[in-house]
């Protein structure tokens, strides 16, 4: 596996700015980037297996940014909880490309999203007047929807914010492993992997996860009502949507229902459905037909037919 470079960006806020870290992967001029965004409580290098294998196949060049979005992984924290909404995740994400685009042109642009880091490319992909260096051409959407189950939220809310202390990065993987399940199988190794970056050491020894408890904070305030509400603003972004658009669902998903999607595969960009068995919410695309799946579809090849996972198409 090849090794990505740690690189930030600063973005103002509203009390004068903040760094966001990423992981950049493959040449760092190359004209096609693929811009891996993570879930909610997640990081960038849970992209590690998609990017590598991104980066290897792409024969005319790839570079693949992952972002640790604020307040999470490397980046800074939010002084102002309250910040950790959309709009910051937006501008934050303009002022990435912007830079990228400023180190080398972006020729090409694609969005791989998982969950939040799917709603964060469903705007940028959909709401009118944002300044992307190039448009979208290809979109991933990674177990999300305009519609978010709101049993799903209550359930994630159950746990954020709790961050914990560990001994050994060992037992912070089997804590994770016991809210995480919906990830699908998983070998012991595997979740090892995917956990490594999921802990920083303590001052005084041991662990913690890695992100700032207070991205709870806005999470915990927003009510049923007002998630109802910003669905009718999610659908908007999602049917302006001209991207090319592939949605990957866990087909054991609580967060993005089966009607979701169906509806989804007959209005806007109207994507490709692939659903992986066994697996909830969300997919991690590191097993290997779920990264297959991604790679044939961003880098313009036809996917492999496999009984398992079902593929359906709108």
């Amino acid at each position: 596996m090849t090794v990505p470079t740690l690189n930030h960006v600063s973005c103002p806020d509203a009390v004068g700015s903040h760094r966001m870290a990423y992981w950049l992967w493959g040449a760092p001029d190359a004209p096609h980037l693929v811009v891996c965004a993570h879930g909610l409580s997640r990081q960038g290098r849970d992209f590690d297996t998609l990017a590598d294998a991104l980066v290897q196949a792409g024969e005319q060049g790839v570079r693949v940014a992952c972002p640790d979005v604020v307040g999470r992984g490397r980046s800074e924290w939010l002084a102002d909880p309250m910040g950790y909404a959309m709009p910051t995740y937006v501008a934050d994400m303009l002022q990435l490309l912007g830079a990228l685009h400023a180190a080398a042109p972006i020729a090409s642009l694609d969005w791989v999203g998982t969950s939040m880091g799917g709603l964060i490319g469903m705007t940028l992909a959909g709401a009118p007047g944002l300044p992307l260096p190039v448009p979208i051409r290809s979109l991933v959407l990674n177990d999300v929807g305009p519609v978010i189950e709101w049993s799903a939220l209550q359930r994630i809310g159950g746990y954020l914010g709790n961050t914990g202390r560990f001994d050994t990065v060992q037992q912070a993987a089997e804590a994770m492993w016991q809210i995480s399940r919906g990830f699908g199988p998983h070998t012991p190794e595997q979740w090892l992997e995917l956990s490594q970056a999921m802990v920083k050491s303590l001052p005084g020894g041991g662990f913690t996860l890695h992100y700032d408890p207070a991205i709870a904070v806005p999470f915990r305030a927003m009510t049923q009502a007002a998630a109802a509400a910003g669905q009718a603003t999610l659908w908007q972004f999602y049917d302006a949507i001209r991207a090319r658009t592939l949605l990957l669902r866990g087909a054991d998903s609580d967060l993005l229902a089966p009607a979701t999607a169906e509806e989804m595969m007959r209005r806007g960009p109207k994507p490709r459905l692939v659903e992986f068995a066994g697996v909830g919410h969300a997919p991690t695309l590191v097993a290997a037909d779920q990264v297959e799946a991604v790679r044939a579809f961003l880098l313009a090849e036809e996917p492999v037919t496999h009984e398992e996972p079902r593929s359906g198409t709108g």
